[in-house]
C-alpha cells in the first residue's frame, strides 16, 4: 500500500434484504467514529427484494399508500436519505458509499456531482449517453436510468445510488419515480436492446468509480468479510448479517489529499 494513500473497501453482499441493508450500513457508519477499531472507508454493492422506499423530504405517505405498495409484494421503508419515493429490486445494481468525506473533499455537493459523473462516465462505457437534469439522479432523454440519495453525517455518508441494469420496470408503474411527474425510468437493457445483468455492470461501475475519484483498485484478501455484528448499543440487537453470495473484497486507494 502506497503511503499517502486513503483504502477504501468495496464488498459486494449479493442479494440482501433491505432492512439488513440498512443495519450493515449502520455498522460500517460506526467504524468511523470508533478509534479503537478503524476500518477502511467502503463500498456497499447489492441488489434488494422489491422494495419501494421514502426519503425525508416533507411529503406524505399515508398508511393507506404503504399499504397498498406492500399489498403488491414489496416491501416499504421510510429512511433518512434525501428525495421522494423509489422502487429497488432484482436487476438493479444499489451501492452505498460510506465514506468519510474528510479523506476526499469536505463538500456533499461536491460528492453528489461526483457520484453523477462516476455513473455517467460508467454509461459511456456501455455506449450510452447520460446526463444530469435539474432533477434529481442520472438521466437518458427524459428516462432516469439511476436513482441517488444520500445521507450524510458528520460528513461521513450512507445510502447512495440505485442503478437499473435488467429491472423489472413495471414496478416504478405503481409510484411517481422521485417525485418527478412526466418522466419515465429506463435501464441499460433497455437502451442497448439486450440483457444487461448486475454482475456484468458491476466492474464496469467500480471502474468508473476509481477514475472519478481517482483511484486505484486493489482485490483484497476474501478473508474481509461482508459479515456483520450490530454492537450492544444498537437497540439491544445482537444479529449477525452474511450475503446470500460469498462476500467479494477489494481495497480502493485515493491518491486525494484530505481537505
Amino acid at each position: 500500500m502506497s503511503l499517502g494513500k486513503t483504502p477504501v473497501s468495496v464488498v459486494n453482499l449479493g442479494r440482501v434484504a433491505y432492512r439488513s441493508a440498512l443495519q450493515i450500513q449502520q455498522h460500517y457508519i460506526r467504524q468511523h467514529f470508533d478509534s479503537s477499531n478503524p476500518t477502511p472507508n467502503t463500498l456497499l454493492l447489492c441488489e434488494h427484494s422489491p422494495v419501494y422506499t421514502v426519503g425525508i423530504r416533507p411529503v406524505q405517505y399515508p398508511a393507506e399508500e404503504e399499504q397498498r405498495l406492500k399489498d403488491l409484494g414489496a416491501d416499504f421503508f421510510r429512511t433518512n436519505r434525501g428525495g421522494l419515493i423509489t422502487f429497488h429490486g432484482p436487476g438493479q445494481l444499489v451501492c452505498y458509499p460510506i465514506l468519510n468525506l474528510g479523506c476526499f473533499k469536505k463538500s456533499v455537493r461536491w460528492y453528489v456531482c461526483e457520484i453523477e459523473k462516476t455513473v455517467i462516465n460508467m454509461c459511456s462505457k456501455f455506449g450510452i449517453k447520460a446526463s444530469t437534469s435539474p432533477d434529481t439522479g442520472v438521466w437518458v432523454g427524459n428516462n432516469k436510468i439511476c436513482a441517488i440519495g444520500i445521507h450524510c453525517g458528520r460528513y461521513v455518508t450512507s445510502h447512495g445510488l440505485a442503478l437499473n441494469c435488467n429491472t423489472d420496470l413495471s414496478w416504478f408503474e405503481n409510484i411517481v419515480p422521485c417525485g418527478i411527474v412526466g418522466k419515465g425510468v429506463t435501464s441499460l437493457s433497455r437502451e442497448l436492446g439486450r440483457d444487461v445483468t448486475t454482475e456484468e455492470a458491476a466492474p464496469v461501475l467500480l471502474k468508473a468509480f476509481s477514475e472519478q475519484f481517482n483511484c486505484c483498485l486493489v482485490k483484497a484478501d476474501n478473508s474481509s468479510t461482508c459479515e456483520c455484528q450490530a454492537g450492544k448499543n444498537s437497540a439491544g440487537m445482537e444479529r449477525r448479517y452474511k450475503s446470500l453470495h460469498p462476500p467479494e473484497t477489494y481495497l480502493l486507494h485515493t491518491t486525494q489529499s484530505v481537505r
